[in-house]
């Protein structure tokens, strides 16, 4: 059910992506707005299924009808792993066309592979997020249990507070990783101006770019961007268990469940509608086909998809779980332990947070490099003069 959902507003043989393709008519802008629009309301029916599937499974067996669920979601991960790999190796299939200048029909066949492959590589987000709520919900109802929490009231202020947290960390973890992608691209562009400045021949064609320079810096930024989400993630849990309490962090897990679900679905849908809206004009020719200004508008909104479907997307399913497990694996030490009775072993993973967040900042982030500099740009030709004595249109 959820790959029929998620196929419906990913294809481009529905209603959802053709209409940003329509939205292109009046400019990228308009193509980011019914974009997100698209991706906001796609999570409308996934939420329905989990809960669906959450209640009746209760109904039947209770906490452990909900983890088998979970495990039965998991069990699919052969055909999981299949439908994601589907979608990088047609991509980079058009790739390698593209760069052998084979064809025109080689490119083409391998675009129209291309679309199916973003509808199933969101097919496999929707079944990895999908897993990961039941995995999660059952990795909470065994923190309780481990913590010795009995009933959680959600108008306790404690526990609310530590699901505002909770729903908070989603967007911080997947602004980070957004922003880490916006870094890493400026700096590879960067590059690409310099060979391009500095390398001679490599403008008419006749020299070769070095391209492992670039491999290099997205490999070197990749490492760097990840330690401040990798902090956050790990040890958010344990400052908020031990610095508040054990129903706080009930609260927090919660409230990282639900908000990150939500925020998963929409960028991988959003992400792969983008993305497919630009390949309706390429393959079937709408709204003029290739090279006009609505074609130009959706690839904006492509490039502003690839990281919401590549990136912070499927990066929230591992913050849910990863979450999770840290909760369950401090629990025993929080067993019958009452808000804020030992907050100063909270005080210690907070402390490491906010030096963590010092160092990447004075080492990664310090320095931002202009990329609005054009390194070895030609100067633009000279604007035309008006004409005097004819009448504005």
């Amino acid at each position: 059910l959820i790959g029929q959902v998620t196929e419906y507003f990913t294809s481009y043989s529905y209603w959802p992506t053709q209409s940003i393709t329509d939205a292109g008519v009046t400019g990228p802008a308009t193509v980011i707005i019914q974009g997100l629009g698209v991706g906001m309301i796609s999570t409308v029916f996934p939420v329905l299924i989990i809960v669906a599937t959450i209640l009746g499974c209760d109904a039947l067996a209770g906490e452990y009808g909900i983890a088998m669920a979970a495990v039965g979601m998991l069990s699919t991960l052969g055909v999981t792993l299949a439908t994601d790999a589907y979608g990088p190796v047609a991509d980079n299939a058009g790739g390698i066309a593209e760069m052998a200048e084979l064809e025109e029909r080689v490119r083409e066949t391998t675009d129209a592979l291309d679309a199916l492959g973003n509808t199933t590589a969101a097919t496999g987000k929707g079944f990895a997020i999908g897993s990961a709520v039941l995995t999660a919900l059952s990795l909470l109802a065994a923190f309780k249990s481990k913590a010795g929490i009995d009933i959680v009231d959600i108008g306790e202020p404690i526990v609310l507070s530590g699901a505002l947290i909770g729903a908070m960390l989603p967007f911080l973890f997947a602004a980070l990783t957004m922003l880490s992608v916006q870094k890493a691209a400026g700096a590879i562009i960067i590059e690409v101006r310099r060979q391009f400045a500095e390398i001679p021949g490599l403008r008419e064609g006749t020299a070769e770019a070095d391209s492992d320079k670039c491999v290099a810096i997205s490999t070197q930024s990749s490492v760097e961007e990840m330690i401040l989400p990798g902090l956050y993630a790990v040890l958010s849990p344990i400052t908020v268990g031990f610095l508040i309490g054990p129903k706080c962090l009930t609260g927090l897990l919660a409230g990282a469940i639900a908000s990150g679900m939500m925020l998963a679905i929409m960028m991988a849908n959003a992400g792969g509608a983008w993305d497919n809206s630009k390949k309706y004009i390429e393959i079937e020719g709408a709204k003029g086909g290739k090279g006009t200004d609505t074609h130009k508008a959706c690839v904006v909104g492509d490039t502003v998809g690839d990281p919401f479907k590549d990136t912070s997307g499927p990066a929230l399913n591992i913050l849910i779980k990863l979450m999770s497990i840290i909760s369950l694996t401090v629990a025993p030490l929080m067993e019958d332990m009452s808000e804020w009775d030992f907050w100063y072993y909270g005080l210690i993973p907070l402390g490491v947070m906010l030096i963590g967040t010092y160092f990447v900042y004075y080492f990664f982030w310090r320095e931002i490099a202009d990329i609005t500099a054009d390194v070895g740009s030609s100067p633009p030709p000279p604007v035309a003069p008006v004409e005097t004595g004819t009448t504005p249109a």
